[in-house]
């Protein structure tokens, strides 16, 4: 089987990485001149003036090596380095995600079709990994709902159940004796959450293709939960009624809840969730370590879907 590689494009026709991080200074410059033409653009990349929705923050954004070069994705071994390193195997087309389940128009979807026919968005997001490490990436994707809103999900729907793919064959860490986790790599949410307009499909970064140890050719992205959430590789969705088994939660269920929210309060049992270490500011030992924001900085976007809840019990 041949494996999948980008279009070639010149070095002389890529945008540098530091251009690209300054364009929004430079969009304001314009804007302060009466380029009034930069609006559409601007409300197509999904700003918060456009939509009334964070999809930007004005943190710095977190290096192109470290996020992709310091991932969690056993798929491709155990250590953050090793997605990087055994992932080139990896052939991300061609690729489909079926959906099914509670639904009225249950369909199989190619993952370029797909592309080609939404409006691909920049957003650019904090992340938090639950062992006490944080990023600031910048997304491209459209947002999930896009994606269910034509499948037609029924009054009886209340989750969304993913599943990623098996390749033994390309994926190094789902062969072997030991296996840390059961394969496929299973996460869920609740249909509220999966509708929700901070929660996007990414198949990209960096205004990239999504590289292979990022979870290409498509990736769940919901900023405002543990990364653990962030299935990679979705061959899969279904609907449901009844709440899905997530691969952690069903691991240990005792460290890691369904909800995955971030939330400060609840420690997890090994580490306190208070703090996080900013990675890409100077090092494991010098990082830049911060509070932790409840709901990781978007209380203000999802908090209402968690009123009645009782966190520290659904966490």
């Amino acid at each position: 089987m041949a494996v999948y590689r980008p279009p070639h494009i010149p070095s002389s026709e890529i945008t540098p990485k530091d251009v690209w991080l300054n364009r929004r200074s430079i969009l304001k410059s314009a804007a302060a001149l009466g380029a009034t033409t930069l609006a559409a653009p601007l409300a197509a990349c999904g700003q918060e003036a456009a939509t009334g929705t964070s999809f930007t923050t004005d943190e710095p954004i977190t290096p192109y090596q470290d996020v992709t070069g310091y991932n969690n994705f056993y798929e491709f071994g155990l250590q953050k380095t090793d997605p990087a390193r055994h992932s080139g195997d990896f052939n991300p087309r061609p690729w489909t995600i079926e959906v099914d389940g509670l639904v009225n128009n249950p369909r199989t979807f190619d993952i370029d079709e797909l592309i080609a026919s939404q409006m691909i968005e920049e957003r650019i997001y904090r992340m938090r990994c639950v062992e006490a490490w944080s990023m600031v990436i910048p997304w491209n994707g459209f947002p999930l709902s896009a994606l269910l809103n034509q499948v037609e999900p029924l009054s009886s729907a209340k989750y969304v159940a993913f599943e990623t793919v098996v390749r033994p064959e390309e994926m190094p860490g789902q062969r072997g004796f030991f296996q840390p986790l059961p394969w496929p790599y299973r996460e869920g949410l609740r249909l509220d959450e999966a509708m929700h307009p901070l929660t996007i499909l990414s198949t990209g970064v960096f205004g990239e293709t999504l590289p292979n140890q990022n979870g290409a050719p498509v990736r769940l992205v919901v900023p405002w939960k543990y990364g653990f959430k962030g299935i990679k590789s979705i061959v899969k969705i279904t609907l449901t009624e009844q709440e899905p088994p997530s691969t952690w939660n069903v691991s240990a269920p005792s460290e890691y809840g369904f909800y995955a929210n971030v939330n400060p309060d609840v420690p997890h049992p090994r580490w306190s969730q208070a703090t996080e270490r900013r990675i890409g500011t100077g090092g494991f030992f010098g990082a830049d370590r911060r509070e932790t924001l409840m709901f990781n900085g978007y209380a203000d976007e999802v908090a209402d879907m968690y009123a009645d809840m009782d966190l520290t019990r659904y966490f």
